[in-house]
């Protein structure tokens, strides 16, 4: 592992690798080598497994990190591909035409995020989100609750705890009392 890391920053000009096991490491690449390093992973490194494809909202630095995990069967190992996109211009290549089930992850990318695939096969239909009319909800600016007070009429028996003192009560209760 340590051999193709040294390759891939030498080649792909990664950064940050990061070997968290002996059979997992995850490095940081431009987003302009992304598909290039996806494809010489797959094609000339044995890493013809995509896990997953996942987005993570990092709204203080105003970026998405996308994660690309893939698995080589031959050494048993992984490695994540971490590419950051802007979230204001949130588009990446697609990489459906490698690995058809990432036309799924990137759909729910589209709908979860707003983060655009162009190309992609039915990207911009619906996934689970039918009828969806405001942000995408797994934007860190996304306010659940006040999304959730103007949809849905509060129902009588509902009580809001603060959590801390509800879980003192429910785990402890020979202290309360």
């Amino acid at each position: 592992m340590e051999q193709l890391l040294n390759e891939l920053q030498t080649r792909f000009g990664v950064s940050e690798p990061r070997r968290k096991r002996n059979n997992l490491a995850f490095v940081r690449c431009d987003r302009t080598w992304a598909v290039d390093l996806l494809i010489h992973l797959r094609d000339r490194e044995g890493y013809t497994h995509l896990v997953f494809l996942t987005a993570v909202d990092i709204i203080e630095q105003g970026v998405f990190r996308l994660t690309y995990l893939l698995h080589n069967y031959e050494t048993r190992s992984d490695i994540g591909v971490e590419v950051e996109i802007e979230r204001d211009s949130a588009v990446m290549e697609s990489i459906h035409q490698m690995w058809a089930q990432a036309g799924t992850y990137q759909r729910e990318l589209k709908e979860m995020f707003g983060i655009d695939f162009p190309g992609s096969p039915r990207v911009d239909e619906p996934f689970v989100l039918e009828s969806w009319d405001d942000i995408p909800p797994m934007r860190r600016e996304f306010d659940t609750k006040a999304y959730s007070e103007a949809r849905y009429v509060p129902r009588e028996g509902r009580v809001t705890h603060d959590t801390t003192e509800h879980m003192s009560v429910k785990l402890y209760p020979e202290e309360d009392a």
